[in-house]
């Protein structure tokens, strides 16, 4: 790989200011494609979910897909977007040899939304608006394995595999108007602002919006104009970001590789970028096209989509709490500041908490635990939180049991350790493993009795008054017991043998 010269990024903003815009498209989660009845289904056989429609065979004629409208119009008014009273699908004009068809449908000048915003919040609170241009229908494309080469890229591949079972699954594209006037926090803002989408998305429910499974990915464009100017640099286009930790450094990696090209004279190639997850670095990909190279012209086998007033008001209706208002109402509700709110919506415990809250478990306690040792787990075993194997309803029977003196922390921890070995429910796993609290006051009273005779010089300082070194006591009883004694009951029995008032 070319070694990319790059300048410092303190430089690169003391002399240029960044402009972005940011490309999103979500894949929605119908049972069915956008232009006909294949399934959508995730892990077929390849090839096994096309017909003659999503094959572009000669003679098939698409149909539209009502629930994509319906997700296109709820996106649209989440994102506070005009809804059109009429628009039109129209042919893009490529050959690739994942698109079927040789043309993909999507819309051109004519989207289902356009003019929305959407507010997002950086770390330090601040609140920064991303204007949508627009808010559009299309299709996938079909999926390309190269095989042979080092890198999965065409380039170097002895052959390639072509799986067609995408091919058609309903894509609503959201672009954003330029993005000025971030700064050096431009990075931030284009991952505070994919955060923030695929929250709002999630929330709406049309899309589980993994990006990990590129259910969702973002098409970062960025350019560089010398401060106290206006005109706009030339762009460069990196594609398919699948994390929100790789929006945030291929933006800033192309402020620093476009600053040193203008810095050093040079010119920048408007053309697509690939970004590397390995060194956060882009190398360049193809000369991009403009949109007249498309040829785009209206789709002639679709009759426009001419969506009701009555229907995109029954709609807004439908929509859900979004989640920057929610995130405040829980804030408020759970008593911690904005940073600890961020720090639980960074770790994905939202939702997570939410229900373990809903099952009776006191917010404090819920949030302790998937903060605490679920999250480590989750990042040990580099996995989402939702994905570890315990369910919000086993997290607060262990909240439950803590509470009621049955574990301790300790003993807590040792059971959601059983309940992620798959070794049962949380009552299960504390009797198979033994790990109830000792209460019993016959079983309690010798590990008190044997912690003060083995611990002579501690035990006459308690009686002496130094009633803090009762502490060390605590610890024996707790030594003998496993951790399984109730700390608590033994220091006030230890207190209470020694003659001593607590």
């Amino acid at each position: 790989m070319t070694v990319t010269e790059l300048v410092s990024y303190d430089e690169a903003l003391a002399s240029y200011d960044p402009v972005m815009g940011l490309e999103v498209h979500v894949e929605l989660g119908t049972r069915t494609k956008m232009f006909c009845g294949c399934s959508t289904e995730l892990g077929a056989e390849a090839n096994s979910q096309v017909c003659p429609t999503c094959l572009g065979l000669p003679g098939a004629l698409p149909v539209v897909n009502k629930a994509g409208v319906e997700s296109a119009i709820r996106i649209g008014l989440a994102l506070n977007c005009r809804i059109a009273d009429w628009c039109r699908f129209a042919r893009k004009n490529y050959f690739y040899p994942d698109m079927p068809k040789n043309f993909q449908t999507s819309q051109y000048d004519e989207p289902i939304a356009f003019d929305g915003y959407l507010d997002v919040q950086l770390e330090d609170g601040e609140v920064f608006r991303v204007e949508i241009e627009r808010a559009h229908m299309e299709e996938d494309t079909g999926k390309s394995t190269h095989v042979g080469g080092a890198t999965g890229r065409i380039h170097g591949a002895s052959h390639s595999l072509l799986d067609y079972n995408r091919a058609g699954i309903p894509l609503i594209e959201i672009v954003t108007k330029p993005i000025v006037g971030a700064g050096e926090r431009a990075p931030e803002v284009a991952k505070a602002y994919v955060a923030e989408l695929r929250e709002l998305i999630k929330a709406l429910g049309v899309s589980e919006a993994r990006m990990e499974m590129g259910q969702m990915r973002c098409d970062v464009n960025l350019s560089l104009r010398p401060r106290g100017t206006e005109k706009f640099g030339t762009r460069s286009e990196t594609k398919n970001v699948n994390s929100l930790r790789s929006v945030e450094r291929a933006a800033r990696f192309e402020i620093q590789r476009h600053a040193a090209v203008l810095s050093s004279g040079g010119t920048i190639i408007q053309e697509t970028r690939h970004f590397h997850e390995d060194d956060g670095s882009t190398t360049s990909g193809r000369v991009k096209e403009e949109a007249e190279d498309y040829r785009y012209f209206p789709e002639p086998d679709l009759v426009p989509v001419a969506p009701s007033r009555e229907w995109v008001e029954e709609l807004r209706g439908t929509l859900p709490e979004l989640p920057r208002v929610r995130r405040m109402r829980l804030r408020e509700e759970w008593g911690i500041s904005e940073h600890e709110m961020q720090s639980v919506l960074n770790a994905g415990a939202v939702d997570p908490i939410v229900a373990t809250v809903d099952a009776g478990a006191p917010a404090d306690q819920a949030r302790k635990w998937w903060m605490g040792e679920l999250a480590r787990r989750a990042n040990e075993d580099g996995v989402e939180l939702t994905a570890l194997p315990i369910t919000p309803e086993q997290v607060a029977r262990i909240c439950a049991l803590v509470a009621e003196g049955s574990l301790n922390d300790k003993l807590a921890r040792q059971t959601i350790e059983g309940v992620l070995a798959g070794e049962g429910g949380p009552d299960e796993v504390v009797e198979k493993r033994g790990l109830k609290i000792v209460s019993d006051e016959g079983a309690l009273g010798t590990a008190v009795d044997e912690a003060i005779a083995g611990n002579p010089d501690i035990a006459e300082k308690v009686r002496g008054g130094k009633i803090q070194a009762a502490g060390a006591l605590v610890g024996a009883v707790m030594k003998a017991t496993r951790g399984q004694a109730d700390a608590a009951r033994a220091r006030e029995m230890i207190l209470e043998k020694l003659g001593v008032e607590g």
